[in-house]
């Protein structure tokens, strides 16, 4: 009666601690693990009511792990990088983010292809830019998960899938890097010009004194911007882009209402110059040159898909769902700022609009007539929205930067090169902004850059990458943007040439002004 009957069962709860407690370690390639053999006794014991329960929540989390290996097929050095390195990201950082890149000072430029394209021409063409953008925003967005799991968090990858490695990169990585790059040399010019501005506003004539010069404050920008860039990850500056976000549509407003309500200068005129009259071909490349200043207001499409990378994915809740959404509500916000700005600044200035935009028509007609409070209040928040745009534009390069040291290295990059590789970029960044001060005033030259990476690389790459069934009609729309845009980006590139060769533009080296 008192004897005690010793089973082992140590090889059933070796059986069911492997069944019940599955490794939870991620890897990059979950297809390549081998697959566990089943065991005849544990099958057994699975099929008796008692066990039920257990499987089902063994049937559950096997469910969970495929759901979460399908889209985890990354590579290791992702989480080295600061594009990747973070991925919590969710709608309201893609809307940040989207409105810090897709707001900027290139919308103050816009009255300018107005100033070409007259009233007709320029809102419709700038809704046919504005919707044909928002369809390859959502191009992208599809593409950025593939079917096999694999995830492309930066604009060159996806381009190297679809066009091949060697024709990807020629394609990609010089209009993303130059897009990327000179657009932080732009800001360092804009940001440090209206640092200059800010001051003698709040100081006035005590300003005189002492002043310092332009390359004085194009220092100072830059040494805000790069302090500011030691944050580590995309995602970890989304409150930054938040704040850009909000001062990038204060100044729109704040420009477009002043200009509006101010009376206009005399002789606004909306007729074409005398000498655009009778169409040559200066007056046709003067026009695709408008469509480059208006493709340059479109430019954030280099950054979509980094956005995307910095947020988790799954089967049933995959990123694109998130990202679309947030896509969408900032670019309702981003057409509220743009079709304002354009169409209220030309009926402002009319052909009197300056080439340096609204910023330079509201300082030479309303200097006088305009509360000091309000121009010092615009040229801070212009400041303010430099420097965070800076951020997220100088990323994909500080990515690039510390992906060529971890692919040679295999190992993180360390803090001190981290930020030693910033620094680095913030001073040639600089320096270009003092060798080159006329780079703004080629904004329908970045514009056809731009223009393949915003309007028709996506459409090539949805064929190549979803092989929709030919001659169908996603087929022939895709082929036919694409094939349009490419011609539209080589017209406007002529356009913007033809204007430096013909109206000339003040070139003048390390003589910032």
């Amino acid at each position: 009666m008192g004897e005690v009957v010793e089973v082992n069962m140590s090889p059933v709860t070796k059986k069911g601690r492997e069944a019940e407690t599955p490794s939870m370690t991620r890897s990059p390639l979950p297809d390549s693990l081998p697959k566990t053999p089943k065991s005849p006794f544990v099958s057994r014991f699975m099929s008796t009511p008692l066990a039920s329960p257990m499987k089902k929540a063994i049937i559950s989390m096997q469910g969970y792990l495929e759901e979460v290996g399908h889209f985890t097929k990354l590579d290791p050095q992702d989480a080295w990088l600061p594009i990747t390195e973070s991925r919590n990201g969710n709608a309201y950082y893609s809307a940040f983010h989207t409105l810090c890149s897709g707001i900027g000072v290139q919308a103050l430029v816009l009255p300018l292809a107005f100033k070409t394209l007259g009233w007709t021409w320029g809102i419709t063409c700038l809704s046919l830019a504005f919707t044909w953008q928002m369809y390859t925003l959502w191009l992208l967005i599809q593409l950025h998960e593939s079917d096999s799991g694999k995830r492309y968090s930066r604009y060159l990858h996806l381009c190297m899938e679809a066009f091949g490695e060697k024709l990807g990169k020629l394609l990609a990585l010089f209009p993303t890097m130059y897009l990327s790059g000179g657009t932080c040399v732009t800001l360092i010019m804009i940001g440090g010009g209206t640092m200059k501005i800010f001051y003698q506003i709040l100081c006035g004539e005590a300003c005189k004194v002492c002043p310092l010069s332009t390359v004085e404050w194009y220092v100072v920008f830059t040494c805000c911007a790069v302090v500011l860039a030691q944050l580590p990850n995309l995602n970890s500056i989304a409150g930054v882009s938040l704040i850009g976000a909000i001062t990038a549509i204060s100044y729109c407003t704040i420009i477009w209402v002043v200009s509006i309500n101010k009376t206009r200068p005399m002789a606004v005129s909306y007729d074409p110059q005398p000498q655009d009259t009778k169409f040559n071909v200066g007056r046709f490349f003067n026009i695709f040159n408008a469509l480059g200043i208006i493709a340059f207001a479109f430019r954030g499409h280099n950054l979509v898909l980094e956005i995307q990378g910095t947020m988790p994915s799954s089967v049933k809740h995959p990123s694109r769902v998130p990202m679309w959404k947030g896509v969408k509500y900032a670019y309702v916000i981003i057409a509220m700022c743009l079709f304002p700005i354009a169409i209220g600044g030309y009926w402002a200035y009319g052909n009197l609009i300056p080439d340096g935009g609204m910023l330079r028509a509201l300082q030479k007609y309303h200097g006088d007539d305009t509360s000091k409070f309000l121009l010092g209040l615009t040229s801070l928040i212009v400041v303010i929205n430099s420097l965070s745009s800076f951020q997220i534009y100088a990323m994909p390069v500080f990515d690039n930067l510390e992906a060529r040291y971890t692919s040679n290295r295999n190992k993180p990059c360390p803090w001190w090169l981290r930020s030693g590789f910033r620094a680095f970029f913030g001073c040639l960044a600089f320096f270009i902004a003092v060798a080159l001060p006329f780079l703004p005033s080629l904004a329908g030259l970045l514009g056809g850059v731009a223009l393949p990476i915003t309007l028709a690389y996506p459409c090539f790459m949805w064929i190549l990458i979803k092989k929709p069934q030919k001659y169908s009609g996603i087929w022939f729309l895709n082929w036919a943007l694409g094939v349009l845009g490419m011609v539209l980006s080589v017209l406007v590139l002529s356009g913007a040439i033809w204007g430096i060769v013909t109206i000339g533009i003040e070139i003048r080296f390390f003589k910032p002004q």
